[in-house]
């Protein structure tokens, strides 16, 4: 079992990062920016965040994984088919990697190669079964596999996405379908996760709450603008307005996120977007 299954299981509150493979082949500085994720469970490795192209997924998490750090293998429906979304699962598992977040992906409209053709043979909840076939036995067409791997699927969700009612039902789809633990999309307000968490109870999932660090009010409203799922709240803008130091603002917000986020739910997911050295000042 992976060590972040593990602290899940005990009910240890988690805390896992992401970082980015490169755009190009040099990895030297992502596996330098990862020395300085203290206290981490466990590393997101993200696939063509943003849809914008950057080196595979697979070969960053596997550099990782064998230098000792666990990562969380990002994995889309935007780039790939079934066959090759079967292809790199298996080649996860080759590498001992066990922790997948399956993601459908946003839509190569909004990345670096708007002109690319975006594949979506199939959504996350159809690429959760698949996971859970290959870890059954089988690939999708019930051909039996040489050598089974073992894995443990995570899913993403918006908890302040609405319909309300509307998304839960995809998050139960998703847990039916192997989903054993959640990574959030960034969360603000407390009231959000707080009925997400309610809602969730019954279905025993763990919950990991997404926490973005914003550096400026500017920053903020650029994600209000250009990212879909993100809203940074209005309280959140005027409060980096009267700041005189934006990023010890942002520091300061990020840091009671994970205060009241121990109080709801089982881990925080840090999203520092190349400050990483300011995990420590979040995590006091």
């Amino acid at each position: 079992m992976s060590y972040l299954s593990d602290q899940l299981a005990a009910g240890q509150f988690v805390v896992t990062a992401e970082i980015a493979p490169p755009k190009g082949t040099n990895l030297a500085p992502a596996l330098a920016d990862v020395k300085k994720f203290a206290g981490i469970t466990a590393v997101n490795v993200t696939d063509n965040q943003g849809a914008n192209m950057r080196l595979s997924p697979l070969a960053l998490a596997a550099q990782l994984q064998q230098a000792g750090t666990e990562t969380i293998l990002q994995l889309t429906c935007r780039d790939r088919n079934r066959m090759a979304l079967q292809s790199d699962l298996l080649g996860a598992a080759a590498f001992g990697i066990e922790n997948l977040l399956l993601l459908s992906g946003d839509h190569s409209k909004f990345g670096d190669h708007p002109d690319a053709r975006p594949v979506f043979d199939l959504d996350s909840v159809q690429l959760l079964d698949m996971t859970a076939g290959l870890m059954a036995g089988f690939d999708m067409v019930g051909k039996p596999l040489n050598g089974v791997p073992s894995f443990f699927p995570g899913a993403a969700v918006n908890p302040a996405a609405e319909p309300f009612e509307l998304i839960f039902q995809k998050v139960a789809k998703k847990v039916d379908s192997g989903a054993r633990f959640f990574q959030t999309q960034s969360i603000f307000e407390r009231d959000s996760l707080e009925r997400f968490m309610a809602a969730m109870a019954p279905l025993n999932v763990p919950v990991i709450a997404g926490v973005l660090l914003i550096r400026s009010g500017k920053m903020a409203r650029f994600l209000n603008d250009n990212i879909p799922g993100v809203q940074v709240p209005e309280s959140l803008l005027e409060r980096f307005d009267r700041a005189r130091d934006p990023m010890a603002a942002g520091i300061a917000i990020a840091r009671e996120t994970v205060s009241w986020a121990r109080d709801l739910c089982q881990g925080v997911h840090l999203m520092t977007l190349g400050h990483e050295d300011k995990i420590p000042a979040i995590l006091e």
